[in-house]
């Protein structure tokens, strides 16, 4: 007996606001599943009836994610394909869908990608920091301190940092990342492909001003795209004199000895040295 053909997860991408940003291929797929799994079925409607697509709708969100599994893992075990569609742009980026394919791979089951819009990726695109390498951290906690805390963990790193953000706590994160970032540059990328696509360059700061001048600016979703923390040139020979200059001084060697046991150890200036060990000194 010939073993049955199984089914195909589409993990389907659907524009993040301009309609025509769909693919050929996205469509045909939509429209030739048995089932369609979508975040929010109501929206999802919408964009169906626009593209003349009557395949039937089922919720998948994060509230009932697991519980959907065994269904849809039946249905594509019985040989029918679904897609799998968020509200907007690709699955499974800072939406619903991980659960879903994580089992499915563990099933041994086909998960496909078709891929399309990502407002991360549009904003990252066109925002003018620099692209080589970057960090998508989501949305940031809802709460103060959390959210402060979580920019605190990210500051140091180089790389672009990304983040989603809603309209009603835009100006809150802003104010964190002032508070923690400083000067930092940033884009504010808000309504991507839309009517009112805006790109909002310049310091935290600078982009609250911005919205209190033109609260229009303060509404419609949000990537926030943050310049890395600048490199900093180290030098590991004197980083291994400062540290040994300075656990000299904490156990009561004197400025001067300190810094001519260092000359001696690593080479160097003495001078260097002892201006290095008064500088610890003072510091302590």
């Amino acid at each position: 007996m010939t073993e049955s053909i199984k089914g195909t997860l589409y993990v389907v991408a659907t524009p993040i606001g301009n309609l025509a940003d769909l693919s050929p291929r996205a469509r045909d797929v939509l429209a030739a599943v048995a089932l369609i799994a979508a975040e929010d079925t109501r929206h999802s409607a919408h964009l169906l009836r626009h593209l003349g697509v009557e395949t039937p709708l089922v919720s998948l969100h994060e509230h009932n994610e697991a519980q959907r599994i065994a269904s849809l893992t039946a249905r594509l075990e019985a040989g029918e394909d679904v897609a799998l569609i968020s509200d907007a742009g690709t699955p499974l980026i800072s939406d619903p869908g991980f659960l879903l394919v994580r089992a499915l791979r563990e099933r041994g089951l086909r998960v496909v990608p078709v891929p399309g819009a990502c407002a991360l990726i549009a904003a990252l695109s066109a925002s003018g920091v620099a692209t080589d390498r970057f960090l998508f951290a989501g949305f940031l906690p809802a709460r103060g301190g959390p959210r402060r805390s979580a920019i605190e963990a990210l500051a140091e790193r180089q790389e672009t940092l990304v983040f989603y953000e809603s309209p009603h706590r835009i100006r809150d994160t802003l104010e964190d990342l002032s508070a923690v970032l400083g000067e930092r540059h940033l884009v504010l990328a808000r309504e991507l492909t839309k009517t009112f696509e805006t790109f909002l360059a310049g310091t935290p700061g600078e982009l609250l001003a911005t919205l209190e001048a033109d609260p229009n600016q303060a509404r419609g979703e949000f990537v926030l795209v943050v310049e890395g923390a600048p490199v900093v040139d180290r030098d590991p020979e004197r980083e291994r004199g400062r540290e040994l200059i300075g656990a000299m001084l904490a156990e009561g060697v004197g400025v001067k000895q300190a810094a001519a046991v260092v000359a001696r150890v690593l080479g160097g200036r003495k001078k260097g040295w002892y201006d290095e060990a008064l500088s610890l000194k003072a510091d302590g």
